[in-house]
């Protein structure tokens, strides 16, 4: 009775959390990646383009660019617009500007794996094979497998002018043509000095230096294990050293030719007659990025 009259009140006064059920405006802006994809970075590179004169931390990330669904509804309604927000969420027809970074599955699940670790959700002797079998079955964590949530989103809007898709590998190799991208997208003016700044702002060895200074305070590493980092590798390829050829059938067997249209090529696999790589035939047209 005392929880139905606390959630009520929070209701009357704006303090509850609409999540999903937030309300949306034409100009809204979401960032959109599946767990572990490189939203975080995303939010560093737009949040250093947006507030040079601020320096972004894990400490105001969630203020400059805030995740929708920690935010209550009073929270949500007192942003300026446009409102530019980080969200995990499958697809949603109210969404009309969507910048989506998506990422190779096989280092997706070896980042998340690793993140579940650091949040105490599973063991360390918890076995890497089981967590793949978890993650392609969309059961580890909230917001499906990695193939409905890219799908969702890659079916409905691609090719359209409110949606941007990135791939985390292409933004890797070259940080500031992407981060242009973003800026034209959103409707930010951006000199090549100004974007180089918010690059370098946002490097892999800075964001672990101000995780480390955040630790206790950031969103991602309060009340979670300062043994295991947020910010890991940063790089490309990390699956090849840690999944084994059962976990690359079963990931690579689910989504091959989603994997191929995005331009991840299949693992190379070894055995008594050689190597080979083979993807399931894909189903799917050709994709320009």
């Amino acid at each position: 009775m005392i929880n139905h009259l606390i959630a009520g009140t929070k209701r009357v006064f704006g303090l509850h959390r609409p999540g999903r059920n937030l309300k949306v405006y034409p100009d809204d802006v979401f960032i959109v990646s599946y767990p572990k994809s490189g939203n975080t970075w995303t939010r560093f590179l737009i949040a250093n383009l947006l507030h040079p004169e601020e320096k972004v931390s894990f400490a105001n990330i969630d203020r400059l660019v805030p995740e929708s669904e920690e935010l209550s509804r009073r929270a949500l309604d007192r942003l300026e617009h446009p409102r530019i927000m980080k969200t995990h969420q499958y697809f949603d027809p109210r969404y009309k500007r969507v910048i989506y970074v998506v990422r190779d599955p096989r280092d997706v699940v070896v980042s998340q794996y690793h993140f579940f670790r650091k949040r105490r959700r599973i063991e360390d002797n918890y076995p890497l094979s089981q967590f793949v079998s978890r993650f392609v079955a969309g059961t580890a964590c909230d917001y499906g497998s990695w193939g409905e949530n890219v799908s969702s989103w890659t079916a409905t809007r691609y090719n359209h002018p409110g949606f941007l898709l990135l791939r985390y590998e292409d933004m890797l190799t070259d940080t500031p043509k992407h981060l242009s991208r973003i800026a034209s997208f959103i409707g930010i003016p951006a000199s090549p000095d100004q974007i180089a700044e918010a690059v370098d702002h946002s490097a892999a060895d800075k964001m672990r230096s101000l995780e480390r200074s955040a630790a206790g305070v950031a969103s991602v590493t309060r009340n979670a294990r300062q043994d295991i980092p947020f910010v890991r590798a940063a790089r490309v390829g990390q699956w090849e050293n840690s999944l084994s050829r059962e976990s690359l059938a079963e990931l690579e067997g689910a989504w091959g030719p989603l994997m191929s249209w995005l331009g991840y090529a299949p693992a190379v696999i070894k055995d008594s007659e050689g190597e080979f790589a083979k993807f399931p035939e894909t189903v799917f047209g050709d994709r320009e990025l």
